[in-house]
This record gives C-alpha cells, structure tokens and sequence, in this order.
C-alpha cells in the first residue's frame, strides 16, 4: 500500500472512530421511557464493534469514556466529568470497554460469523453487568452502607435484560447491513 492509500485509511479509520464515539453519547441522551427508563448506549456500542471490528469499535468506545472523563456531557441525562464514572453507575460505562474488547477477543474465533457477533454481543454484555454490579456494589457500600446482590440485580440488571435484548437484536441486524458500506 502506498503512503497516501495508508494515510487515507487512517483517516477513514480515525473518522469511523469518532463517528461511533458520537453515536454512542447521542444514544446515551435517548431515554425509552419504561417502568425503569433505559437509554440506548449499549446499542451504540454494540453497533461500533458490530460495524468497525474489535479494534476500531473498541478504540471508539474509549474515547466515548475519555471524552466523558475529561467533563464533555456525553453520558446519560448529558452528564460527564469524572464524577459520574467514579460514581455507583460508573462501573457499567467502564464495562462499555470491557465488552468492546470481549467482542473483539471472539472476532477471533472461528466459525459461522453470525452466530459469533450475536453470542459476542450477549458475553459483552454479561461482563458489563458483572463489572458494573461489582463496581456498583463497591461505592454504593462505601458510600451509603450494605447492599445485598440480589438487590442490586434488581436495581441495575434485571430490569435491562429484556431491553438489552431487543438492542442486541437491533444492533446485529442494522451492523450486518451497515458493515457493507464501511471498510
């Protein structure tokens, strides 16, 4: 490849990157307002692994966790700054990455490709709810006391299942036809 094709690539590489970095914060700001009201992050990243593969879906996801560290209001309720990641949800938003690179970790696997991304997108999401319970579970009983698991499932898990699902659904669908038109 010459150095203008490469540095082409990279560019495109770089613009998909932010793209779904975007994507993500504006999924964040959409709640559906529910019994409990959810909002369509995971989808976002989901739809960035799915669309750009591990690596760049991956590297998208952390600079939607920078960009919200550093205080850009790109998470839920437009809120960012490192305040919100250290607090009790923040675990789930880190557990964004681990997800992404769990997604990218079983792009190596092989097989049937379709059956892969669905099964990725559902492990991602089980290491994002155990790493945001965890983490959830850590400050709120620094915090305000002790807090059994089961009601924490209650609280930040059980009631996202179905939703996280149905996003699941979505977002394999709408990759496979999207991923035809991103290198």
């Amino acid at each position: 490849m010459n150095t203008m094709a490469a540095a082409k690539s990279k560019t495109y590489d770089l613009v998909y990157i932010a793209v779904f970095a975007v994507l993500m914060a504006v999924c964040s700001w959409i709640s559906v307002p529910t019994a409990v009201p959810f909002t369509l992050q995971t989808f976002a990243v989901f739809m960035a692994v799915g669309v750009l593969g591990g690596r760049r879906g991956t590297m998208s996801v952390a600079l939607y966790i920078i960009l919200g560290a550093v205080g850009v209001p790109v998470f839920a309720g437009m809120t960012g700054g490192i305040g919100i990641l250290t607090g009790t949800t923040g675990g789930y938003i880190v557990g964004f990455l681990f997800s992404a690179l769990v997604m990218w970790a079983m792009e190596k696997i092989p097989g049937k490709k379709s059956v892969i991304q669905i099964l990725s997108m559902a492990v991602g999401l089980i290491v994002c709810y155990a790493f945001g319970t965890v983490w959830f579970m850590a400050v709120y009983m620094k915090t305000s006391g002790p807090v059994g698991l089961m009601a924490v499932l209650g609280w930040c898990v059980i009631p996202f299942i179905i939703p996280d699902i149905i996003k699941i659904v979505m977002a394999y669908g709408l990759s496979r036809k999207l991923k035809k038109y991103i290198m």
